[in-house]
């Protein structure tokens, strides 16, 4: 078997410059999602319900196309194909999701409709996505994967600071920002029209620039062979699977319920913190919603910028606990802070953990799996330990949101506390 080469910068940033756009197609829905159900008329209570689809989706989607990848090659590509379909579908419910209320639907019609819509939305984002993290696994030698993976921390990150501020640029542009009841304003529709557009540009470009390995190269580069490779089967893998995958899942419970509450219920704490409402038909409401689009930023920001001071701890394990602490302390800090202004601080610090949890979990993982073969198929089902603790999550958030007084802010103190016990769990991970 001949060694991975030494892949130069552009080609680690070609391999994964499509994530771009991705992540802004991921960033409005992450960012919209609740403000655009609460709109619709959903409750509060009831609000981390719809983000159910989301991880179940990717829980579903992400291994099937894992483990199709591993057994397909053809004159585009191995994971390319998959990559370009996710795509073509996130661009058409991109176009459609928006305008849930704009159809003279009834309200639980128009749920229906977003529900719809939201589910082949992130159906679609999850097929797209995968297939980056499995061409890095596939084609990135061990020395340069922490690498690669951060060139895609950053490029997740800086698609996410545009898809995030959409909203509010184009507000101040003066696309209008408040609509009747029951439909979602201008400023998001469109949000997410040049969003997909950004993202088919984006894939294109990769799938120009990108050439795969092809079966024989392959082969010479990774030390499992063809036959080994056909044989998968979930429940085997997961047996076997090495303790770092599942230590590291430990870990991604808690960070992800985290982000999951984040989500949910950042735009309402902000509206009650901030701006002194739960109303959800009211301006300052919907301008409540823009901002939050502005703190993500701030967040995707911050996580760029500490994505570039992980490399520096010698030892990853401490990087990546002190930065889940630093997240929970920005989490603890929003109910208290009630100038718009002021919350760019705990986003910031919540971008801290962000970033730590883009990069480190792969990391860890993918050198634990050097000989296993079937990277894409344990990719796959990793992408478990991201979607399991969302679902879950949300399948408790009306409880969680009732024993904790109802007030959407405080759920940003119950992330906090999530955070900081995902801290504690990196302490069982044992690395070379």
């Amino acid at each position: 078997m001949r060694q991975k080469p030494n892949l130069p910068f552009w080609s680690l940033w070609n391999l994964s410059f499509g994530f771009f756009g991705v992540q802004i197609a991921y960033a409005l829905q992450s960012a919209n999602i609740s403000r655009i159900f609460a709109t619709l008329g959903a409750d509060p209570h009831s609000l981390s319900y719809f983000w159910i689809l989301p991880p179940l989706m990717g829980i579903l989607v992400q291994p099937i196309v894992g483990t199709l990848s591993d057994r397909t090659w053809t004159r585009w590509g191995r994971r390319i194909p998959y990559l370009f379909i996710g795509a073509a579908v996130a661009v058409l419910v991109m176009c459609l999701l928006p305008n849930a209320g704009s159809f003279g639907l009834t309200i639980g019609a128009a749920m229906i409709f977003g529900l719809i819509a939201l589910m082949f939305l992130d159906t679609s984002i999850n097929m797209t996505m995968q297939p980056f993290k499995m061409m890095v696994g596939d084609m990135v030698n061990e020395e340069q994967k922490a690498k690669a993976y951060s060139i895609q921390s950053f490029l997740c990150n800086a698609g996410s600071v545009a898809g995030y501020v959409f909203p509010f640029v184009l507000t101040w542009a003066g696309i209008s920002n408040i609509a009747e009841k029951g439909v979602i304003p201008d400023s998001v529709i469109w949000s997410f029209y040049i969003g997909a557009a950004i993202l088919i540009v984006c894939v294109v470009y990769t799938t120009l620039k990108v050439k795969e390995w092809n079966p024989e190269e392959y082969k010479e580069y990774n030390p499992v062979s063809e036959e080994k490779e056909e044989g998968a089967n979930w429940l085997t893998l997961l047996r076997n699977a090495p303790s770092m995958f599942w230590k590291v899942g430990l870990v991604q419970f808690f960070c992800w319920s985290a982000f999951l509450y984040m989500w949910n219920y950042t735009t309402g704490a902000i509206a009650e913190v901030v701006w002194e409402t739960t109303d959800p038909v009211s301006e300052q409401f919907q301008a409540a919603g823009n901002w939050v689009g502005v703190l993500f930023a701030v967040q995707a920001v911050g996580s760029v910028a500490w994505a570039a001071v992980l490399p520096l701890f010698r030892n990853t394990k401490v990087g990546y606990a002190v930065s889940l602490v630093l997240g929970g302390v920005g989490f603890a800090m929003v109910p208290y802070l009630h100038d718009a202004y002021l919350q760019f601080i705990p986003f910031i610090l919540i971008g801290c953990a962000w970033a730590a949890m883009l990069a480190m979990p792969f990391t860890f993982v993918t050198n634990a799996l050097q000989g296993y073969g079937h990277m894409g198929a344990y990719l796959g089902l990793f992408n478990g330990t991201i979607c399991i603790p969302q679902i879950i999550a949300a399948l408790c958030g009306g409880l969680v949101l009732s024993a904790v007084g109802h007030q959407q802010s405080t759920m940003m103190t119950v992330s906090g506390v999530l955070l900081i016990i995902g801290a504690v769990c990196v302490g069982k991970l044992k690395t070379k």
